[in-house]
């Protein structure tokens, strides 16, 4: 598991450790806007407190229902 870099109490942040917090920051906005989505889209998505791994395959059906409904294939 990869961790953003925090600036650091001394100096700035160097160059590396910008240019990581910035692809981290910009994956981390898609993820989350996808997550958002598919917990509006169902419901059942919202409060699930199952096993991980049924969730993982309720969240996989309901992206490839989401993906048909939009009529996107990638």
């Amino acid at each position: 598991m990869t961790v953003a870099f925090k600036n650091p109490k001394n100096r700035a942040c160097m160059l590396v450790e910008q240019q990581f917090n910035w692809a981290h920051n910009a994956v981390r906005a898609i993820c989350e806007r996808g997550n958002s989505l598919l917990r509006t889209t169902f419901k059942t998505l919202r409060n699930a407190s199952l096993c991980p791994w049924i969730i993982s395959r309720i969240t996989a059906a309901a992206l490839v229902i989401l993906h048909i409904e939009h009529g996107r294939t990638t």
